[in-house]
């Protein structure tokens, strides 16, 4: 009896820990972590977020992987900026996509302010998504402020007619370009203009995009990300120029678990109906402006493919492996 005993609780204390395991998945994994794109290469999920910290100290970009969204895997310094050689600070909101077997990642580098600073939106290439990355052009891609838009958070978007597009910019505006076959500058659209703005009502930084039964679903950030009042906003075109008519706000603070939940990207499992919420929130024992944390959470549509408002938890999401 004594060994029944011993072994039943063996058993639950490995069913408690298991359960706890499930309950606590967010944030996904450790460290001030902000602006996450989620994404997967072949039967792997990756998130390539923004070091949250002090603009100075922000000189590297970390990426992490997963089989199945709970267990991740850190890849340290997968570009920093002794591979860049203008970049100095503010390494910002990678965004990353595969072409001809190489591995693209678009990033923000020195915050500038001015047409008359050095910096903007870049590219670096790597032959994998664990990098190392090198710089692709040795300058930025994009270095003013075209249409009003700081260039940074950009967002990389493969059309399903196989173009190449970019969607970037802060400062309440928000332009998309079209990229040209090696991404080493753009194709004039049909009026001859290269940037084009689409700015939605409410948008202030973060742009993503994806196609779902046809719709493009554009989404953005709302809100002071230092504040608790961050958030995302959707729209919903039949182009991905849009127009985009602000639908609604799909991603908030909830005051019983953390704030400012913003800047985010969608995870989508080929051949599934799980959509995934990546995106960064401040816990709520926590003032500093860069105590920002990862988080996963379930995304769900209507029946008329809407969004619902995604509920922000501590439990996260289930594993889902893809092999």
């Amino acid at each position: 009896m004594k060994k029944l005993a011993s072994l039943l609780a063996l058993i639950s204390i490995a069913s408690s820990c298991a359960q706890k395991k499930i309950a606590n998945n967010n944030p996904v994994f450790p460290g001030w972590y902000a602006d996450p794109e989620g994404i997967i290469f072949d039967d792997t999920y990756y998130i390539y977020p923004t070091f949250s910290a002090p603009y100075d100290k922000q000189v590297y970009l970390d990426a992490f992987s997963s089989p199945d969204l709970v267990e991740w895997t850190k890849h340290t310094s997968v570009l920093d900026t002794s591979a860049i050689k203008w970049a100095k600070r503010a390494m910002w909101a990678p965004s990353i996509i595969k072409k001809d077997n190489k591995y693209f990642l678009f990033f923000g580098a020195n915050d500038i302010q001015s047409d008359d600073e050095l910096g903007g939106i870049g590219v670096a290439v790597s032959d994998s998504p664990e990098g190392p990355f090198k710089d692709h052009l040795g300058k930025p891609l994009i270095d003013k402020f075209h249409n009003g838009a700081q260039p940074i958070d950009q967002f990389v978007f493969r059309d399903k007619g196989g173009s190449y597009y970019l969607y970037y910019g802060g400062w309440r505006h928000c332009n998309v370009a079209k990229l040209n076959d090696d991404f080493t500058g753009f194709i004039p659209f049909e009026d001859g203009t290269i940037f084009k703005e689409i700015t939605p009502e409410s948008y202030v930084e973060g742009p993503f995009m994806f196609i779902k039964d046809g719709k493009y679903y554009f989404m953005w950030s709302e809100g002071g990300w230092t504040g608790p009042d961050y958030s995302v906003a959707y729209a919903i075109s039949d182009s991905p120029f849009g127009p985009f008519k602000r639908v609604d706000k799909i991603l908030q603070q909830d005051p019983a678990i953390a704030t400012g939940a913003g800047h985010h990207s969608v995870i989508h499992p080929k051949g599934s109906d799980d959509y995934y919420m990546v995106y960064h929130r401040r816990p709520l024992d926590e003032t500093d402006q860069n105590s920002r944390e990862t988080c996963i959470d379930k995304m769900y549509f209507d029946e008329n493919g809407f969004i619902t408002p995604v509920k922000i938890t501590n439990e996260g999401v289930k594993a889902n492996p893809l092999k």
